[in-house]
């Protein structure tokens, strides 16, 4: 199960991993552990990775139940997901292939231990707070890293949202959850999503928001059909703001025709 991974510091104790451009996951280093956020999609032993680097105990969390950011729980001992997406994540763990290559390989899926809103994870020197953001999934969670100002948000905020899938919520609750939280804008100044390859501005979670509420409001003239493995639905662009710096500049609201 190897592949090709990259890992970079983006910020001091701070690494993103890379699998094949296919998903993002996390590590952050505290004085007494280490959080990893998302494991994505089990190429690679990314706990092996984490030991080249330190030898402090790791707690894994998940920031929703897709297979590309959880199928990598197969190297650590135990997860952390929010309830609302645990049956999603029982199904991804189910897919044959993935219940195929655990055979071949000897490995099995830890135990999910349950995380919630308010939830504070204390890594020594750095707290991270746990707020539930459904939108994405039902049990989308991000979490703030306040001492060095950062929201990891998996895949409920990021360039390219998809809404269109079953189980996501109605555009319009998807801004009221937006709205809820919007408060995070004061708290900090980079997101560090599912998909990412380095930090982006705090300003996309008002600017996403702002592009969901468009097509709530109808403002869809432009849009353009998005074709994905589940059929063709829509795409709606979004505006980021200008002089800010970004990962990449396609930002566009997949939803449903």
């Amino acid at each position: 199960m190897e592949n090709e991974l990259t890992v970079k510091e983006v910020m001091p104790g701070i690494y993103l991993m890379d699998e094949m451009h296919r998903a993002t996951g996390y590590f952050v280093i505290g004085e007494e552990k280490v959080l990893v956020i998302d494991t994505m999609n089990g190429f690679t032993d990314i706990m092996s990775v984490i030991r080249g680097i330190t030898d402090k105990p790791v707690v894994v969390v998940n920031t929703h139940g897709h297979g590309d950011h959880i199928l990598g729980n197969v190297y650590f001992d135990e997860a952390h997901i929010n309830p609302k997406d645990l049956k999603l994540a029982e199904e991804m763990c189910a897919i044959p292939e993935f219940v195929e290559a655990r055979a071949k390989n000897g490995m099995s899926m830890p135990p999910f231990k349950e995380i919630k809103e308010g939830d504070i994870i204390d890594l020594g020197g750095r707290t991270l707070e746990v707020f539930e953001l459904p939108g994405h999934t039902p049990g989308s969670i991000v979490l703030l890293l306040r001492e060095d100002r950062v929201l990891f948000t998996g895949d409920a905020v990021n360039h390219h949202l998809w809404l269109q899938l079953d189980g996501c919520s109605p555009l319009s609750e998807c801004v009221k959850a937006l709205d809820r939280l919007m408060f995070l804008e004061d708290r900090a100044d980079f997101i560090l999503h599912g998909h990412a390859p380095d930090k982006d501005d705090i300003t996309l979670m008002r600017c996403m928001r702002n592009g969901i509420e468009e097509i709530c409001d109808g403002k869809t003239s432009d849009d353009k059909p998005y074709k994905w493995s589940g059929g063709e639905d829509m795409q709606h662009e979004f505006a980021l703001v200008e002089g800010k710096q970004y990962s990449t500049e396609d930002s566009v609201i997949c939803y449903r025709k």
